[in-house]
């Protein structure tokens, strides 16, 4: 099985590369949280090892990137012992926390046990295309699941709901009209009132803005359609 070791301490890296090959394990390294997320949709390992504390984008946010695309076994390493710093561990999608220093014996034994709980699973080989994950600010879209998420938490769309934000999403900055918008989500040349693209606009903002009189993400070109916002305008 292939493990894969992140952390910005060269020495520990080293260290845990010659005792996880010696129990027979590949072994992939890498030293930031930006590497974290690149290794992982490279090399599909079937275990992470991910440090805390690491320049660039942390391990906790390393981690929930990850859970965008893969539910491969995640277990933190970090020097805070704290029990609020394990729940938010938790919460970004770690299985496992170890607390440096640790024993090299206890780990492995962690990882041993860790990766039977989730063999024959199917787990560790879940991962997507990232590709089929759209990501903006606290918005997360899964084309896969069909799944919507605000803030982490799921949000219960209709399937014309969804398909308007799939749409907009997949195409942030560009000003869709009411037409084109009937025209791509609903399948026909709409004959009817257009106003139903404003009500679905509507219920979508209530359901996926933080403050949906004043939207981030999903606006309005006044006497021309609606848009999503570019990350990059």
């Amino acid at each position: 099985m292939k493990i894969l070791v992140v952390d910005d301490e060269r020495v520990l890296v080293k260290g845990l590369r010659f005792n996880l090959e010696n129990e027979g394990y590949q072994v992939v390294t890498g030293s930031d949280g930006l590497q974290a997320v690149e290794l992982a949709k490279q090399e599909c390992p079937d275990l992470i090892l991910l440090d805390v504390m690491m320049p660039g984008i942390d391990g906790l946010a390393a981690c929930m990137q990850i859970r965008e695309f893969s539910d491969v076994p995640v277990i933190m390493l970090t020097a805070k012992g704290e029990d609020m710093d394990k729940i938010m561990g938790f919460e970004c999608g770690a299985d496992d926390y170890v607390t440096k220093p640790f024993n090299v014996l206890e780990l492995k034994a962690r990882i041993k046990a860790l990766l039977r709980r989730t063999s024959g699973t199917g787990r560790q080989r879940s991962y997507r295309n990232p590709e089929d994950t759209l990501r903006a600010g606290h918005i997360l879209l899964d084309r896969t699941s069909r799944d919507v998420k605000r803030e982490g938490l799921s949000v219960e769309l209709t399937a014309k709901e969804f398909d308007l934000l799939e749409l907009l999403m997949r195409h942030p900055g560009r000003v869709f009209s009411r037409e084109k918008l009937l025209d791509q989500v609903w399948g026909y040349e709409y004959q009817g009132d257009y106003r139903t693209v404003d009500v679905h606009i509507r219920r979508l903002r209530e359901k996926v803005e933080l403050v949906p009189a004043s939207p981030e993400y999903i606006l309005t070109k006044w006497g021309v359609g609606y848009y999503f916002r570019s990350e990059n305008p």
